[in-house]
């Protein structure tokens, strides 16, 4: 069937535009049809309008309006739809989410206004399976309500984070209480953040390398914890949700019951995050290849080179826009796919997909970034639009959450050994 529709597209030109119809409304469903015309109406409206002075001021500034637009987001009942209705959400599946994300991605303000911004999603997720219910109640609803924020802290500076067992942070545990020390950084959005979540080894001498770190909630303004400083991203340090902090723990003490899940499960709790967590990245950073697509066709069409050719008329020019175009539609099915195949049968089944979305659409983000720039000559490198600053924040894609080269190393291995062949 599809190859039948793509011979067509081919063939065709009025079946093109079916085709591309076709193929972008292949995971809708009743929910997707009425509720993205509702999230583009109010990013249309309210959204882009502010986007480019919030991102270019100090984030703080920008709070007061931003918290106008969570209310107004929560009246027309668009806040966290990643969410069960039972808890303020609109019930959304993964499928469905994914696609309402990606419109949410065309904003660098999107996801936070509506509640579903990372790290934040993720700790929801994590602490509505595996947190204690005095945890939930004090810690993970006013979470859910967006009243406050949180941030994930694991990553160490003195360690390569793409081998996370390798750490030094501990949590020993005296009595009901567990000490912490260590050294953390990339805490994203610990500035301005109410609690973090801290990867810490509790059973440090474990033979199993993976069962010796544990998941740990820390109140930011526990006794102990040091917000050594916002990290400067390609020089700019950023605040609030917009940063990256280091972050110290020093004789930070926290009741042994703010532990979230088994002691020892750390790394699993980590994998159970990762997998809807890189859904998440991934279907954003469509949105963001979209709008960045979408400013480099204007800007084709618009930019007149003399008095008889515009831009979009270099043949050069015509192969980015193409080229972007197909790799921007390969990433979404790839990635809708691979959350469809999560909800039939579980993360586990598509660790190979987990691993190919992650670093393909990564790097058709950085692609498109690329061409989008070059597209708006000197323009594209001003912060007069908003290419500069994804390219700047969203260079880090192919690093975190494992870099490229994990993924794809893993992804191979796993391929190989179907044939035979052991590769360490």
């Amino acid at each position: 069937m599809h190859l039948l529709i793509a011979r067509e597209a081919c063939s065709q030109p009025m079946e093109a535009l079916r085709f591309k119809i076709i193929m972008s409304t292949l995971f809708q469903t009743e929910r997707t049809k009425k509720l993205i015309p509702l999230y583009k109406q109010f990013l249309e409206e309210h959204v882009y309008p502010i986007e480019l002075t919030v991102v270019t001021k100090p984030f703080r500034q920008s709070l007061p309006l931003l918290k106008s637009l969570r209310e107004k987001a929560k009246e027309k009942r668009l806040f966290a739809p990643h969410l069960s209705e039972h808890n303020g959400g609109l019930g959304l599946t993964l499928v469905e989410f994914a696609q309402v994300s990606e419109l949410l991605g065309t904003s660098p303000l999107g996801h936070y206004i509506f509640n579903c911004n990372a790290p934040d999603i993720g700790n929801i997720e994590l602490m509505h399976q595996f947190a204690s219910k005095e945890l939930n109640e004090k810690y993970l609803k006013p979470l859910q309500r967006g009243e406050v924020r949180s941030c994930f802290a694991m990553t160490e500076p003195e360690f390569a984070g793409s081998n996370p067992i390798h750490m030094a942070t501990t949590a020993v545990c005296q009595g009901d209480e567990y000490i912490i020390n260590g050294h953390k950084w990339f805490t994203t959005g610990a500035d301005g953040a109410s609690f973090t979540i801290v990867m810490a080894l509790t059973d440090p001498q474990n033979k199993n390398p993976y069962e010796r770190a544990s998941m740990i909630l820390v109140p930011l303004d526990t006794e102990g914890v040091e917000r050594v400083r916002n990290i400067s991203i390609m020089g700019d340090a950023g605040e609030d949700y917009f940063s990256h902090s280091e972050m110290k723990f020093t004789d930070c003490r926290v009741p042994v019951t703010n532990r979230i899940g088994d002691e020892g499960k750390g790394f699993a709790l980590a994998q159970a995050r990762l997998g809807p967590g890189r859904i998440h990245h991934c279907m954003r950073w469509i949105g963001i290849c979209e709008r960045a697509f979408q400013l480099m066709c204007k800007r084709a069409a618009s930019r007149k080179l003399d008095d008889q050719r515009m831009l979009g008329h270099q043949q050069i020019i015509q192969v980015w826009i193409a080229e972007c175009r197909a790799n921007i539609q390969a990433a979404r099915l790839m990635v809708l796919h691979t959350a469809h195949a999560m909800e039939k049968d579980g993360a586990k089944a598509v660790k190979e997909e987990i691993s190919m979305i992650k670093f393909f659409v990564a790097d058709v983000l950085m692609k498109v970034l690329d061409k989008a720039i070059q597209v708006h000559g000197a323009l594209g490198i001003t912060d007069d639009t908003l290419l500069s600053f994804w390219y700047k924040h969203e260079r880090g894609a192919r690093i975190y959450d494992g870099p490229d080269e994990v993924h794809k190393t893993a992804l191979a291995k796993s391929i190989l050994k179907s044939y035979g062949l052991e590769v360490r």
